[in-house]
Order: structure tokens, then C-alpha cells, then sequence
């Protein structure tokens, strides 16, 4: 979490700023979005089944 909200500040100074996002810094947001979803569904599979 603290990663992707690095990375969603640095976003929006660049849309305030009309600068471009590195593809790089897109390219870890991406990632990190994706492991986080894989671990909240593997939380609701183990915490909550009812709602996966």
C-alpha cells in the first residue's frame, strides 16, 4: 500500500504539473496493483469464502 501511494502522488503531480509518467514508475504501479488483488482475494478465500 505504501508503494502505490508513492506512486499515485508522483501520478498526480504529473497531472497537475503536465508532465508524462515514466513508464517504468507505470509499469511498477501495474505490478503492484496486480499482487495486491492477488493477495486480497487470497484473504477473502481464507477470511471470508462467502464473498470470493
Amino acid at each position: 500500500m505504501i508503494v502505490l501511494d508513492a506512486l499515485r502522488k508522483q501520478r498526480n503531480l504529473a497531472d497537475y504539473q503536465g508532465d508524462s509518467v515514466p513508464e517504468q514508475t507505470a509499469t511498477e504501479c501495474f505490478g503492484q496493483a496486480r499482487q495486491l488483488l492477488a493477495d486480497v482475494k487470497a484473504w477473502l478465500a481464507t477470511q471470508r469464502p462467502t464473498l470470493a
